[in-house]
Order: C-alpha cells, then sequence, then structure tokens
C-alpha cells in the first residue's frame, strides 16, 4: 500500500514547502480536497518541488465544471507531473452545488457516469486517438479544432477515480472509474458488505474485474504512546464521524452497526452548533469502528492488519494536524509511511 498526506489548503509556497518535506520523510504522495481552495495551483507547486512523490484530487468537484476543463487540467498536470496525477471526482452534496456553485445536481449517480465518460471521451481525444465525440444524458460534446487541442505528451493515460458512498455511485464507480475515493467515515462492516459488493455489481455489468479499481482510503489514524498524547486528534475524529453521522448520505452505517438511536441526538446538537455535543456522543465503541489509534511504534501494523489487501492508497487524515501541533512528529509519520509502503 502507497501511504499519503492529506493536505490542508495553503499558499503556493506552503504547499511546496509541506511536499518536500513530506517526500524527505517516505510519504508515496498529497491528496488536495476541493474546499475553500481549488487544488490546481497546490498540486503544481508541489509536484514542482517533490518530484518523487504522487498527486490525486480527493476530490475535485465535478458538476460545476465542463467536462472539457476538467480533462483539460488532468491534462496538463499529467504532462507536467511526469504521470505522477490522478484525477479524482466528487459530486459534492445538493445544497453545495446548487446554493453554492449555482449548477445542476438531478441525478447524481447517472450524472456522475456521464461526466466520467465525457471527460473520458475528451483524454481520447487529447491522444489523439479519436474525434471528441460523446452524446450522453446530460453532457455533449463533438466540436474540438485542432489548434484548440492540447499539445500531446507521454502521460495521456490520466486514471480517473470517483468518490463513491451509496449504492448506486458505488456501481458507477465499478462501470466507468478507475478508481474509488472512499469515504474517510468507514467502518470494515461497510467495506466488505456495502462498497465492495457494489463495485463488483457495477463492474459485472461491463464484464471486468472490481480488482481492477483502485481504492484510495482516508484513515482517522490517531497515534501516540498515552492517551494524553492520542487526545487532540481523537477529539477531531470524534467531531468528524459525528458531523458525517448527521448525515442520511452516511448515518446509515450507525444503523448498520446497532447505533441508530445516536443520529437523531447527534442532528440535535448540529442544529445548535454544538460541535462539542457531536464529538461527546461518539463514544469509543464507535470510535474503534471508524478510527484506529495506537502507540507510534504499533499504528503501522495496526493499519497494515485493517487495510492490507483492502485499500491500494491510505491517506492520513489527520497527520497535518498532528505535524501543525508537534512539528516532531513528521519522523514518526514518516516511519509509519515507510512500513505501510514495505507491507
Amino acid at each position: 500500500m502507497d501511504f499519503d498526506f492529506k493536505a490542508d489548503p495553503s499558499p503556493w509556497s506552503e504547499a511546496a514547502a509541506l511536499a518536500h518535506s513530506l517526500a524527505a520523510n517516505g510519504f508515496s504522495g498529497m491528496l488536495y480536497t476541493e474546499g475553500a481552495q481549488v487544488p490546481w495551483m497546490m498540486i503544481a507547486a508541489a509536484a514542482s518541488a517533490a518530484p518523487a512523490l504522487r498527486f490525486c484530487t480527493g476530490i475535485s468537484v465535478a458538476f460545476p465544471r465542463s467536462p472539457m476543463m476538467s480533462a483539460q487540467i488532468a491534462w496538463e498536470l499529467a504532462r507536467n507531473t511526469a504521470g505522477r496525477f490522478r484525477l479524482g471526482l466528487g459530486s459534492q452534496v445538493k445544497a453545495h452545488i446548487t446554493r453554492r456553485y449555482a449548477a445542476e445536481f438531478d441525478h447524481p449517480a447517472a450524472r456522475m457516469k456521464d461526466y466520467v465518460l465525457a471527460v473520458k471521451a475528451c483524454l481520447r481525444a487529447f491522444r489523439r486517438e479519436a474525434p471528441l465525440q460523446h452524446a450522453g444524458r446530460f453532457y455533449s460534446l463533438d466540436l474540438l479544432p485542432e489548434q484548440w487541442t492540447p499539445a500531446p505528451h507521454d502521460f495521456g493515460e490520466v486514471p480517473l477515480d470517483i468518490a463513491a458512498v451509496g449504492p448506486l455511485m458505488c456501481e458507477v464507480a465499478g462501470e466507468v472509474a478507475d478508481g474509488v475515493h472512499v469515504h474517510p467515515m468507514h467502518s470494515l462492516h461497510y467495506l466488505e458488505n456495502r462498497l465492495l459488493p457494489h463495485l463488483a455489481r457495477g463492474a459485472r455489468r461491463v464484464e471486468r474485474s472490481v480488482e481492477a479499481l483502485r481504492l484510495i482510503v482516508p484513515v482517522f489514524a490517531i497515534p501516540g504512546d498515552s492517551p494524553e498524547e492520542r487526545a487532540s486528534l481523537e477529539r477531531r475524529a470524534r467531531m468528524q464521524i459525528g458531523f458525517y453521522g448527521c448525515t442520511p448520505n452516511y448515518a446509515f452505517q450507525f444503523d448498520d452497526l446497532g447505533f441508530g438511536e445516536v443520529t437523531p441526538r447527534l442532528r440535535a446538537c448540529l442544529r445548535k452548533g454544538d460541535n462539542e455535543g457531536l464529538a461527546d456522543l461518539v463514544s469509543e465503541e464507535i470510535l474503534q469502528h471508524f478510527a484506529v489509534a495506537a502507540r507510534w511504534d504499533d499504528l503501522a501494523d495496526r493499519l497494515i492488519d485493517r487495510y492490507h489487501g483492502r485499500a491500494d492508497r491510505l491517506v492520513a487524515y489527520l497527520a497535518g494536524q498532528s505535524i501543525r501541533e508537534r512539528p516532531d512528529t513528521l519522523p514518526k509519520w514518516g516511519e509509519i509511511a515507510r512500513a505501510v509502503r514495505a507491507a
């Protein structure tokens, strides 16, 4: 397995300095999520500073952009990173798409399938394999004069991943994606009984093997040699799990594990803006399903036991907070990265 770092928004110079440090300490790559800042320029800065790292968007928001725009960005990043870039796309949630981006959200799983196929059609045209031609339910593209076609390069097979949680989006991923961004709130029960079966169902429709998909898995990894040392990251993990557990898209996992009675209480805290209350409702038993807490020397083995054979890339969701609070922990994270990569 590879071991990546989930990067936070930052000035480009900081992205470059961080990438250099991560590469020196054994990380495989960096994952950038589109939120308060678009990821493209940070990835460009980081990639220039760390030629050994791989980069992915986990995720960039698909629907507000034309598939052509996403394909062009991916093409340029693939060229300038010498193939060290994966394009990760996600649907986001309806409120953000319609009210923050003023874009359309109807039938998100069907729209995402059409979007991915449209991006792939663009990439084929960029590779000069076929004229641009895509006529789908939501997107149609059929005009790409040579003077508007990006210059060819040797890294045109750009991997395209999507974020998937529910059954319909997982089946779409199984059909058309190269990889899947698993949600950070996941249990092993979810991976084995929901995610993988639905990915396999989608893959069977097009007679492909589900093993062809790469699973990119963010993990609430919480290292520390004492409860006090783990307290800050543990609190953050509880808060994130509580926040995600308020949302119907993710709360079904509580039901699956027998914690369904917690969901209404979490939603009451969210309505009041009580983040501390959210964290308090995530019990130790719940935390153990969704996070991995261990001593520094034991964490790599715990991650390997949990994810080896399931994940292709692990992403340290909380490492950024850990390093900001204690810069001296970076070499320790590096030891974990090297151990996971060697497994």
